[in-house]
């Protein structure tokens, strides 16, 4: 069967299934139930309601598991099928980056945002990815896109959003750096900007009140923040741990934003549940890591961006910026050559948003060529990134009563990972996606 063909048989396959919950069949050629065991051969996945009911063995029709006849089946017999991949760092607002994204937030209204989010959102999910972690947006985007493709008004991933992210006053989440001090009172709207524990504690709450469903703290310096104030820690213990304890008090995940070795560690003694970035990783935080159980986060495919755009125009980044871009380049995957030895358990992310959206299977190229085979990639896109986002008794592998979420590739990307980049079929929740 051809693409074409395939995308057809595809279209017409959703089309039919209107707007109920239905009985479907999908017949697969390989099938990765299981992300960390072997794959099965020929196998058939029964799915009702939008859940995996059962999973077995060859290509069986409707009346081995006593459906109606008329039940509809998804031919996929020459295809490898796996669970929908799952990215744990998003930024779906946009994908500009440099001085253009610098002017376009003075330029995009909220309205302009949304509507953006909503194209990344499809994107993404056609790319194969059916649930995302979006760690920071400006005003409400993503919280009101979470909640309308969860109602079924658009097409999207399960999205869990951080709104905005919390940082220290000339932090990396500081949204007055690099404009003119005449700017900064109508540019600081989003209640992140904190500076002790009082007003820490005040910073988290605001987020829960807004719906956030999970926290992201900015602990150090950033690679795109417009000040040469370096990577390491910018925010005191007693100013993290507030954020942390105020995070728990609520229920809610901490997700942080680290790259010197200072502020990782900062991090993972007080208990995160992950550290993205982390690209300055010491001994200290490798033990640390084991130690708490906390989750790496990558996001390798960074690069990818900045160095399209630096391709594309040598002046895209300016000043302290550019050379902490040139830096990230050379240094990245270090962190992750050392993490994957060392039993740290990786979770996959991309920071879309730097690199484009639509590309986030890029990411698993990076992480194989940084010492991760195919099959640990895989896991971290998988089962450890549902572990790590509170989701993995629904989503991650595509066991009997989770999520009916997976995705189809021609290849086989145990051997070659980077046949994920080039996906066939998307199924959430039992209801395929137009290719």
């Amino acid at each position: 069967m051809t693409r074409q063909t395939l995308a057809l048989a595809v279209s017409l396959f959703a089309a039919s299934l209107g707007a109920q919950a239905q009985t479907v069949i999908v017949q697969a050629g390989q099938l990765l139930d299981r992300p960390g065991q072997a794959p099965r051969g020929a196998a058939t996945l029964f799915i009702r309601d939008g859940k995996v009911e059962q999973v077995r063995d060859g290509h069986l029709d409707a009346a081995a598991f006593g459906a109606p006849a008329d039940a509809r089946v998804l031919d996929l017999r020459q295809h490898f099928v796996l669970p929908g991949l799952i990215d744990s760092h998003v930024h779906l607002t946009n994908d500009l980056g440099g001085v253009a994204g610098q002017l376009a937030e003075v330029q995009r209204s909220p309205a302009d945002n949304a509507l953006e989010a909503a194209v990344n959102a499809r994107k993404t999910l056609r790319a194969g990815f059916t649930t995302v972690r979006n760690l920071g947006d400006g005003d409400g985007e993503i919280r009101a896109l979470r909640d309308a493709i969860y109602a079924g008004k658009l097409p999207g991933p399960r999205i869990l959003t951080a709104n905005t992210s919390i940082s220290a006053t000339a932090g990396h989440g500081d949204p007055r750096l690099g404009y003119r001090a005449d700017l900064h009172d109508a540019l600081d709207t989003g209640g992140n900007v904190c500076d002790g524990v009082e007003s820490c504690r005040r910073a988290v709450r605001r987020q829960v009140a807004e719906g956030a469903d999970v926290i992201k703290l900015l602990i150090t310096g950033g690679v795109n923040s417009r000040i040469g104030a370096g990577l390491g820690a910018q925010m005191f213990e007693d100013e993290a741990r507030a954020v942390v304890e105020t995070s728990r008090m609520y229920g809610k995940k901490v997700a942080v934003h680290a790259h010197g070795a200072d502020g990782i560690n900062l991090a993972l003694r007080l208990g995160v549940d992950s550290i993205e970035h982390g690209t300055l990783l010491d001994k200290e935080g490798l033990r640390l890591f084991r130690e708490s159980g906390a989750y790496y986060v990558p996001t390798l495919s960074t690069v990818n961006g900045y160095r399209e755009r630096l391709a594309a125009n040598p002046q895209a980044y300016q000043g302290e910026v550019l050379d902490k871009i040139l830096w990230r380049i050379d240094i990245t995957g270090k962190a992750l050559e050392q993490a994957v030895p060392a039993g740290v358990k990786i979770a996959f992310g991309t920071d879309a948003g730097v690199s484009l959206h639509g590309r986030n299977a890029d990411e698993f190229e990076l992480m194989v060529a940084h010492g991760m085979t195919p099959a640990q990639a895989i896991v971290a896109a998988t089962r450890n990134a549902a572990d790590l986002l509170g989701l993995g008794d629904r989503i991650g592998s595509l066991e009997p009563g989770k999520q009916a979420d997976l995705i189809a590739v021609s290849g086989n990307p145990l051997e070659d990972v980077t046949a994920l980049k080039k996906v066939d079929v998307v199924m959430k929740g039992g209801e395929v996606q137009a290719p």
